[in-house]
């Protein structure tokens, strides 16, 4: 294996970049000695040193007759790094007082291609827990957080955004339908005028939500807060009330990182 420079990279170095392939393709789904080994191209001995050094080290958990699953070190490495990351740390403290102030499930997020992840999640206090989580990747074009992102993309991107949304809910036949383009595009340009989304079940049903972008010195749109709850809880009515409280924390929340209306 040789450097950008061309010169034969050191044992170790080449050594940890193997690790961290292997790390890829465990977290990628490549579960098995031969999958791994063809990934490296390395064989299947040196493969084996490499996958021991790992479990020992606790970076992969191994299952007998099962393969190789990622283990408690990344998890623990991952929470790390969003504590890390200066917009989880200056928007947590706004994220639980909106949770305080609604009872409801709030979110924080940020765009990665055509879909949102989930930096935070508030749980709600009423007893209802949603299967959100921390980490978890959603279709921007059908969350309430990931159109408060839309907000900030030129409407001329928003179809390919939902075209992408569909494709991946394709996958999963348990959620909802997709709204009409020609609705969900006036409905989108309705909240880009108010600044303020709403999910009404699109992503899941029997579940509603309000969303705002959050942005940073200049006005770029870079993350998306929500508020979520179930249909008892959470009538369209309600989604009305609340909508200036999420606007009100996402500003706050874009006044820590600089910018403000």
């Amino acid at each position: 294996m040789e450097s950008e420079a061309g010169r034969p990279q050191a044992a170790g170095t080449q050594t940890l970049l193997r690790g961290l392939k292997v790390l890829e393709c465990v977290a990628g789904g490549i579960c098995d000695v031969q999958g791994i080994a063809a990934a490296l191209g390395t064989p299947r001995s040196t493969t084996h040193r490499i996958l021991n050094s790992l479990v020992t080290a606790k970076y992969l958990h191994h299952l007998p007759h099962k393969g190789y699953l990622l283990g408690p070190m990344p998890i623990h490495l991952g929470n790390r790094a969003l504590e890390q990351r200066p917009l989880v740390a200056l928007a947590q403290p706004h994220c639980e007082a909106l949770a305080r102030q609604t009872g409801d499930t709030v979110h924080l997020g940020v765009a990665d291609g055509a879909e949102v992840v989930y930096l935070v999640k508030i749980t709600s206090t009423r007893g209802f827990e949603m299967r959100s989580r921390v980490g978890q990747r959603m279709p921007l074009a059908t969350t309430g957080i990931g159109k408060a992102l839309m907000l900030g993309v030129p409407p001329q991107r928003w179809r390919a955004l939902y075209d992408a949304a569909i494709a991946l809910n394709a996958r999963h036949p348990e959620r909802p339908a997709p709204t009409p383009w020609p609705l969900y595009e006036e409905r989108m340009r309705a909240y880009l005028a108010r600044d303020v989304v709403f999910d009404l079940e699109e992503n899941e049903v029997g579940i509603r939500c309000a969303g705002a972008p959050v942005c940073e010195v200049g006005g770029r749109v870079s993350a998306a807060i929500s508020v979520a709850s179930a249909i008892p809880f959470m009538p369209e009515e309600r989604l009305e009330e609340i909508a200036p409280l999420v606007r009100a924390a996402a500003d706050d929340i874009s006044r820590e990182l600089g910018w403000s209306r």
